[in-house]
């Protein structure tokens, strides 16, 4: 009888190394080719992400020079000025503000601060557009607080003078009331973390708190605080809603009126172009401050019920509590107060009679880039898990980090970007459609909604894919691998292990970029095809006729959606 034990026992020992050898090889082949295909799945996903930056890129190095010389002599200093102005300007209002009120919030102890340590997120959920939709309504010369003015000091119009809310000094206003909470959540999570032993010992030497804190505490959360302002500097670069309607001339503007009102592609992509070198440097500079480290930790932060570092006096618990509550006030009380205001008046009932057709175009764009977001967000996720090591995780990783980029994109260039390579295609495919099959109907892709989708599945892929690799990387790897041992198949793996584990972080994925699809205004005013309108664009539409009464319910509606992000934002920022 043959005997198995027996005759692997004669069997040659380079014979058994060799069977071996040839098993565990072909795992490692099998394991290979897996990891080869997520790589290139990832790739795939890049390479569309990355075909706006590709054809800015191209259009910059292509052509004569003459459209980019034309530009320097007309309109290109003036929209550099404007919108280095701009970011400056707001940038050093969200960076003062912000970083003052997390002081106070973290350092200081006075009435209401419990209140104003989420309160002060508000202001993100208003979108800047409508901030100043309302605020050029409040302050014009017809609006309620010139004619009260007027109405208490008997003055006429020459008899006064106010700053125009419609400059770019307004304008920076705005933006930075609305963008400022950026700031303040990395510097009071900043200051919330560090030690304050060396804070201490600074007023144990008789400094003031003024000047400990500049000494101190303002060091230590520097790279926190440059975060932050290079997140508002994106926000301020990438805004058109706010510099469109106040007429300040910037590159988004310039962008959208380059290639809609007259026509001048080659014009719009140079200057796309020049814009992409400012996202470039805002990315950099954010990626270096999440490597800064503060060099005063040593696991002594102050608690919850312990003395604050700084005594205030009554009067100081007063000015801490204005403070705190004038950015409240101005950045969201006022604003949301004001568009419920006017959304009760008949005007504004009267104008929601089409609103469920704009809530639908709405509704349907925001799950459709949504579905796409999560399905891309997956596999670059899953690439990530399973790239494993060496060349193919450095390759899968800079993959990622393409395209995920969309996020840092305004949204106007993006727009162009996807533009004009997409019209060369859609003319090539529209032509051989003619000649071949005798269609006559038109360009195939511009002008549709699938070209929205996938622009705005670009701009957002980087919400998506942050919430699901967190999700991802809280689930053990050897779940899988047990459940594939016991016999499970992938679909079941999937079904079983994933599905559940995954779902809150692919449910708030969905909610993030359906919310941030339903606020965007430039790409969709550029991309979307003529029968589909969105409550932003009709917000949008309304208000630059003069109609914001018309215009208060969906405004409402954009900015309640947006206060789940922000909660969720600031639920984070305490963790």
């Amino acid at each position: 009888m043959f005997d198995p034990a027996a005759a692997a026992r004669e069997l040659p020992v380079s014979r058994l190394r060799q069977f071996a050898g040839g098993e565990a090889s072909a795992r490692s082949g099998a394991g290979s080719g897996v990891q080869a295909r997520w790589s290139l799945a990832a790739l795939a996903i890049a390479a569309l992400a990355g075909l706006p930056i590709a054809a800015i890129l191209w259009s910059a190095l292509a052509g004569d020079g003459a459209a980019l010389a034309d530009l320097a002599r007309t309109v290109l200093p003036t929209y550099i000025a404007n919108t280095l102005l701009l970011m400056l300007l707001a940038g050093g209002f969200a960076a003062v503000t912000g970083t003052g009120c997390a002081w106070l919030i973290v350092a200081t102890r006075f009435p209401g601060r419990g209140v104003l340590s989420w309160a002060l997120v508000l202001p993100l959920a208003v979108p800047a557009y409508i901030a100043a939709y309302i605020y050029a309504d409040l302050l014009d010369f017809a609006g309620p607080v010139q004619s009260a003015v007027r109405a208490a000091t008997g003055w006429g119009p020459q008899d006064y003078a106010l700053p125009q809310i419609r400059s770019l000094g307004g304008g920076a206003l705005v933006l930075g009331l609305v963008l400022y909470p950026y700031v303040y959540l990395l510097a009071r999570t900043a200051f919330a973390t560090q030690s304050v032993t060396q804070f201490r010992a600074a007023r144990s030497l008789g400094a003031k708190p003024a000047r400990a804190f500049r000494a101190v505490a303002l060091p230590a959360a520097r790279p926190a605080i440059a975060g932050g302002l290079a997140l508002v500097l994106m926000e301020v670069l990438a805004d058109f809603g706010v510099a469109e309607y106040f007429a300040i001339p910037t590159f988004s503007t310039g962008i959208f009126r380059s290639w809609l009102a007259m026509g001048d592609k080659p014009a719009a992509l140079k200057l796309a172009a020049i814009m992409l070198l400012f996202v470039i440097a805002l990315v950099a500079i954010e990626a270096a401050t999440r490597h800064g480290r503060s060099d005063s930790r040593d696991g002594l932060a102050m608690r919850a019920g312990e003395e604050p570092l700084v005594a205030l006096s009554p009067l100081g618990k007063v000015l801490a509590l204005a403070a705190c509550l004038v950015p409240v006030l101005l950045g969201f009380v006022l604003p949301a107060g004001y568009l419920a205001m006017m959304a009760l008046t008949d005007t504004a009932q009267a104008a929601a009679g089409d609103l469920a057709t704009y809530a639908r175009g709405s509704l349907w764009l925001g799950l459709a880039t949504a579905s796409l977001c999560l399905v891309t967000a997956l596999l670059l996720a899953f690439a990530r898990a399973r790239s494993g090591g060496g060349h193919g995780m450095g390759l899968t990783a800079g993959a990622i980090r393409l395209a995920t980029l969309g996020y840092a994109l305004p949204g106007a260039l993006l727009a162009v970007g996807l533009l004009a390579p997409l019209g060369i295609l859609d003319q090539s495919l529209t032509r051989f459609a003619r000649d071949s099959l005798g269609w006559s109907g038109g360009l195939l892709l511009t002008g549709t909604s699938a070209i929205l989708v996938y622009a705005l599945s670009v701009r957002f892929l980087t919400v998506a894919y942050n919430s699901v690799s967190g999700g991802l990387s809280r689930i053990p790897p050897g779940l899988d691998s047990a459940a594939r041992s016991l016999g499970a198949g992938p679909g079941r793996v999937l079904a079983r292990i994933y599905a559940p584990l995954l779902a809150p972080s692919l449910a708030g994925a969905a909610a993030l970029v359906f919310i941030d699809t339903l606020r965007e205004l430039p790409a969709t005013l550029i991309l979307r095809p003529f029968n589909l309108e969105t409550l932003a664009t009709r917000t949008y539409r309304l208000a630059s006729d003069e109609r914001l009464i018309e215009a208060s319910i969906p405004a409402l509606i954009l900015l309640a959606a947006g206060l789940l992000p922000v909660l969720l934002l600031n639920r984070l920022g305490k963790r």
